[in-house]
């Protein structure tokens, strides 16, 4: 039945290379999840614990699709992972606050957006978890500066652009890929598997 409405609107070529790029796509991010550093997810999964354990503080931070990305676990730790649990997570990503965002973009710079924000919350020891499949967006760059002047723990997902955070983080995940879709899939992807893991794992 697929078959025949696809072939109603489409020439048998373009079918056939439509079925055969779907099956590049596919085996690419199969590829790219198989290299996924297991022990630096497992890492970052203790780091997260221990800040919940501390009564400490996350703070998520990306652009565009990592925005979505941070705001999702947000909510994933917030309410998945805490719901019931004797400990609840205190996570908060600054991507929300679209007022605040946008009247330090225009009175600033959006440069400033996350690292004002993090400015007015954070102490010593909270966690600061950038997203971004280039690594280096300048206000990701710049709230990680601030947060290594306050004293925060720092980590990073990023993409295989060679990107300043890489070099600034306490824990950076590099995905191996250049592509933005397979890398926000697999950042979106460990994400789940950190509130997962606290669903599934603890009480």
């Amino acid at each position: 039945m697929i078959d025949f409405l696809l072939t109603a609107h489409c020439s048998l070529l373009q079918v056939k290379i439509m079925k055969e790029w779907l099956k590049s796509y596919i085996d690419e991010h199969i590829k790219v999840l198989r290299s996924v550093n297991q022990e630096a997810i497992s890492h970052l999964i203790r780091m997260i614990k221990d800040i919940r354990e501390q009564d400490g503080q996350i703070f998520v931070i990306g652009n565009g699709g990592s925005a979505a990305c941070s705001s999702h676990l947000a909510v994933d730790l917030g309410k998945g992972a805490s719901l019931g649990k004797k400990k609840h997570f205190r996570v908060f990503s600054p991507v929300e606050h679209i007022p605040w965002l946008t009247a330090l973009g225009n009175d600033l710079s959006y440069d400033d957006v996350f690292s004002e924000q993090i400015e007015n919350f954070a102490k010593e020891g909270d966690l600061l978890l950038a997203i971004s499949v280039s690594g280096s967006s300048p206000n990701l760059v710049k709230a990680v500066e601030r947060a290594k002047h306050l004293k925060l723990k720092t980590a990073a997902l990023v993409g295989d652009k060679n990107g300043k955070l890489i070099n600034m983080v306490d824990l950076v995940i590099v995905i191996l890929s250049k592509h933005y879709g397979h890398v926000e899939d697999i950042h979106a992807a460990i994400c789940h598997m950190i509130s997962y893991y606290f669903i599934e794992n603890e009480s």
